[in-house]
């Protein structure tokens, strides 16, 4: 079945698949081919979506928990039926590679089955009124509500796990939800709604929006019966988001300049193998991405050369074969001002080790070393397959180092010294550390988020479960002789 045809042009608006005269193209980053077309929707089209999300979410609050569970797993038993068909979306609106969208979409199978699981955990507990004196013939206790509509937006680098993060866990939570993907990779979301579709989940508690955020963004995060809002993208436009907002519930997951932390006493090689593969994995647009490597002086030249030798043997080409490493960034434009800011860096002083050059959205594996503080690298969020290699005295300069930047989502560190290890841990600014990885790790079923720039809340289905439902205190006064 092809993509067309999958979609035939449509997107899922309160459970009906709906034509719009409007449409955007969606084209393969490899060579600007088409795929296929979805609408452009309106701000009309945001609007009746919420309207309908209204009864939607009286629906999905109304839903059973093992109607939940059961509706969640059917949707992760279409996906696993039909994974190949999945993957080939990915890698071809995208820019993972056939083997990278493989992984995506068993990540988000997971991600279904997880939400499954913890529909049957939104727990509440027995509160003690009676710690309180004057309250001996109270007794109560908590549950959790679903909070009601949630807004998603979703970025193109995990068009459909990311997409799972938001719909699993609403829908666990008894929530209604509408997700606005990404304008360049709206098909992968569609496919997700497609399988909640025929898994049975009832009409108006799911949306997928297709349409320009300019037009349609304003109307879905200000609206007063959105009563959260759940994005995943840069930090500017998440503060964007958060000014406009409005008074509601804010989940945000802002990006990165990851740090890792490799020491004397490290195993080079897989840390090596490691911090390539976190740095260039779908072409270094991910934000757990590692974007700088501080690495102690003693072993600065053995990693440096061991690291260049393994980045000039990625391969870069086709996203569809089976043994290309790397495929092209997810526009031209995004290649363009990686370029630029690579060409900035180097005119600023910066060392080329290997890589710097571009071609159409493809830019190849960069190392970069003696990167000076007053270039945009040095700061930002490269969202690129860019990495700069730094010489550290030690592990506090290392520390000190990591923590200079306006983010902080994860880190890794390699090291066999378990105090050393633990001082890491206990002093870099990050929402995550990972010892004897790189910063590029995460399972679906984890706390996921960071601090600073790098966002509010967590992710990762428990805690996003968290973050999509209220507690509700009950408290009975009884007669003083009843207990």
């Amino acid at each position: 079945m092809s993509v067309a045809k999958i979609q035939g042009k449509k997107m899922f608006l309160a459970g009906e698949w709906v034509h719009r005269h409007r449409l955007i193209e969606v084209r393969d980053p490899k060579d600007n081919s088409l795929i296929t077309t979805v609408p452009a929707a309106g701000a009309n089209d945001v609007l009746y979506a919420i309207e309908e999300a209204k009864e939607g979410a009286k629906i999905a609050a109304a839903m059973p928990v093992h109607e939940r569970i059961a509706v969640l797993n059917r949707a992760a038993d279409r996906i696993a039926a039909n994974k190949e068909e999945y993957a080939l979306t990915i890698a071809r609106e995208g820019s993972k590679t056939i083997k990278e969208a493989r992984k995506e979409v068993a990540r988000c199978i997971e991600t279904l089955r997880l939400s499954a699981e913890e529909a049957r955990r939104i727990n509440g507990e027995t509160i003690p009124f009676d710690q309180m004196p004057g309250n001996e013939n109270r007794i109560g206790y908590y549950y959790r509500f679903p909070i009601g509509i949630i807004a998603a937006i979703t970025p193109f680098n995990d068009p459909l796990n990311l997409v799972a993060h938001k719909v699993g866990p609403a829908i666990a939570g008894g929530n209604a939800i509408i997700v606005k993907p990404a304008t360049v990779t709206p098909l992968s979301a569609l496919l997700l709604a497609e399988a909640f579709d025929q898994a049975g989940l009832p009409p108006k508690v799911l949306s997928v929006i297709t349409g320009y955020a300019n037009e349609i963004g304003d109307p879905l995060v200000t609206h007063p019966d959105v009563r959260m809002i759940s994005f995943t993208g840069g930090m500017s436009t998440g503060e964007a988001i958060a000014r406009k907002a409005g008074l509601k519930k804010i989940a945000m997951e802002l990006g990165s300049n990851s740090p890792v932390i490799v020491l004397s006493d490290a195993e080079i090689d897989d840390a090596v193998e490691s911090t390539v593969s976190g740095a260039f994995w779908a072409a270094g647009q991910n934000c757990l991405g590692v974007q700088r490597v501080y690495v102690e002086e003693a072993v600065f030249e053995e990693f440096k050369e061991k690291f260049v030798e393994r980045t000039k043997q990625y391969r870069i080409g086709d996203k569809l074969l089976e043994d290309t490493d790397m495929g092209p960034m997810i526009t031209d434009k995004e290649a363009i001002r990686v370029e630029n800011w690579v060409n900035e860096a180097l005119d600023k002083g910066a060392t080329l080790l290997c890589g710097g050059k571009r071609e159409g959205a493809f830019y190849m594996p960069t190392v970069l070393t003696d990167l000076p503080d007053n270039c945009t690298l040095a700061k930002e969020e490269v969202f690129g397959p860019v990495v700069t290699l730094y010489p550290v005295r030690d592990l506090n300069e290392a520390i000190q180092e990591s923590n200079r930047v306006h983010y902080g989502l994860q880190a890794g560190i390699f090291t066999r010294d378990l105090e050393k290890a633990f001082e890491a841990i206990q002093r870099m600014e990050v929402g995550g550390i990972m010892v004897n990885d790189s910063s590029d790790y995460r399972i679906d079923a984890m706390p996921f988020g960071g601090v600073k720039g790098s966002g509010l809340g967590r992710e990762g289905i428990k805690f996003a479960l968290q973050e999509m439902t209220e507690p509700k205190v009950v408290c009975f006064k009884l007669a003083k002789n009843k207990l």
